[in-house]
């Protein structure tokens, strides 16, 4: 599936919000409650405090569902694993200027193995630490939440960096997507898009409501 243009709201629910003893069927419920995307949080529990799961886990989304796979890379060293996750059939790889690799070396290798390439900044990490990658990303996420769990309440203080990197886009001609992850709902989904956000995670909002599909329209209509 070809990723839709930056203009595009694009609706991602975050598989770490689901139930994972059924994870087929959890990821049909979210592509026909009207799922662009699907994200899927990968931590180690050396960059984050907490473990989720691995390349089996995107190989077992990627064989039993069509839908696009976007891979955030909450690891150390995701410059040693990225082969793994091309392997297991990820669409989209994100990895964090904050982790321990050479960043500009790493997103060349996922854009080489066929993918497309995601930066990800945590909330205290200044908009700047982008700049040296902005040619080389097709998605640049900002966390909205202390990455590693979820269920956090989202940090307003985020969106003047979200406005900052939308207009560097606009200033140096690019189209990279620009993502939000952690506390994203209805209300807060409005507040970044405004911003200048078109890629919405969303986890507990979207698998945890009472009627999923009404909540991803929620989010797509914010």
């Amino acid at each position: 599936m070809i990723p839709p243009t930056c203009r595009d709201r694009v609706i991602a629910p975050s598989l770490l919000a689901a139930d994972f003893s059924k994870i087929r069927e959890e990821t049909s419920r979210a592509i026909h409650a009207g799922a662009d995307w699907m994200h899927l949080d990968v931590m180690d529990g050396h960059f984050v405090d907490n473990i989720s799961f691995g390349p089996a886990v995107v190989q077992a989304v990627h064989e039993t569902n069509d839908i696009f796979l976007d891979v955030h890379l909450m690891i150390t060293r995701p410059d040693h694993y990225l082969p793994r996750f091309v392997a297991a059939g990820a669409d989209l790889m994100t990895v964090h200027v904050e982790a321990d690799h050479d960043v500009a070396e790493t997103l060349r290798r996922i854009r080489e193995a066929g993918c497309k390439a995601g930066l990800a900044l945590n909330p205290a990490t200044p908009a700047e630490a982008a700049l040296p990658y902005l040619e080389q990303i097709d998605l640049l996420l900002c966390m909205t939440v202390v990455p590693g769990f979820g269920g956090q309440a989202f940090m307003g203080e985020v969106l003047p960096k979200i406005e900052t990197v939308a207009r560097w886009r606009e200033e140096r001609g690019l189209s990279y997507h620009i993502e939000v992850d952690g506390g994203i709902d209805a209300a807060t989904a409005g507040l970044c898009a405004k911003a200048g956000a078109n890629v919405m995670v969303a986890g507990s909002s979207t698998f945890r409501a009472p009627d999923m599909a009404a909540a991803v329209k929620a989010i797509r209509d914010a």
